[in-house]
């Protein structure tokens, strides 16, 4: 059965605040209750990251989402004051359990109260919903998995970690992506044709299947999902567990052998 193609990957504030106004949209701040608590965008409910990350079987998570009042067809909107990262790997989780109606804040938090915009620090009243747990396997990449393909012609993995700890070691024949180049100064990720253009010079194309990962739990590996998704690269999958995990299953460690190397075409 074909997925559903979620078509709009990142919104601006001005939509953001618009579909706020119609009460159409459920806009998730992932940020620490501490932080939440202050202030938010009005009407967001609060999943700090380490709260999904406690336990993210797909049977929590989509208990935790129904609970924020998501059913199938509800949009969502996530956003976080850490350069769109965690918020990328909680949007990433609802599409894994099936929900295509998912969007990232195209600010962060802080560059939304610098523009001056709406913030508040009330709790929403949310009427629990149903939603239905469909699994996306197609977007997930196991240690198995990347394993069996990554020397395959025609899969490309990114290590979007920093340069220094791509150089130290990483997983064999994975290209270094950092996530500080994927953005600008005032989105959380570049213009579609800069994207675009960042990735050819990377030589990364459309016609290979791409594998994400970072250090630990998905986050830098998130964001460059949806950097991938942006340009509408088709065949993206996150590996999740990441570089951590890799690492302590023992499988294969590369390191760069001239430490001077980096390659300054995609800058």
């Amino acid at each position: 059965m074909s997925q559903q193609k979620n078509t709009r990957i990142t919104i601006d504030s001005d939509s953001l605040r618009s579909e706020i106004r119609d009460k159409s949209v459920r806009v998730i701040d992932v940020r620490r209750e501490e932080d939440y608590k202050q202030n938010h965008i009005p009407s967001s409910v609060n999943l700090p990251l380490a709260n999904l990350l406690s336990d993210d079987s797909p049977e929590r998570v989509l208990k935790l989402f129904q609970n924020m009042g998501i059913d199938d067809e509800t949009p969502v909107v996530v956003y976080d004051d850490t350069f769109g990262a965690l918020a990328s790997r909680v949007a990433w989780t609802l599409e894994y359990i099936g929900h295509n109606e998912v969007s990232l804040l195209d600010v962060t938090y802080g560059q939304w109260k610098s523009l001056g915009l709406e913030n508040d620090s009330q709790t929403p009243s949310v009427s629990s919903k149903s939603h239905k747990l469909s699994l996306r396997p197609d977007i997930l990449a196991t240690a198995d998995y990347l394993e069996k393909s990554k020397e395959k012609s025609d899969v490309t993995l990114l290590d979007n970690r920093e340069r220094l700890n791509y150089l130290e070691q990483h997983i064999p024949g994975a290209i270094n992506l950092p996530y500080r180049t994927l953005a600008t100064k005032e989105k959380i990720l570049r213009p579609k044709d800069e994207m675009k253009r960042l990735l050819e010079n990377r030589g990364v194309t459309p016609n290979s299947e791409i594998i994400t990962y970072c250090g630990s739990v998905g986050t830098l590996s998130g964001l460059a999902y949806y950097a991938l998704k942006s340009v509408d690269m088709p065949n993206v999958k996150l590996y999740v567990r990441s570089f951590k995990e890799w690492k302590s299953l023992e499988k294969p460690i590369s390191k760069q052998e001239y430490a001077n190397y980096w390659d300054l075409s995609a800058e």
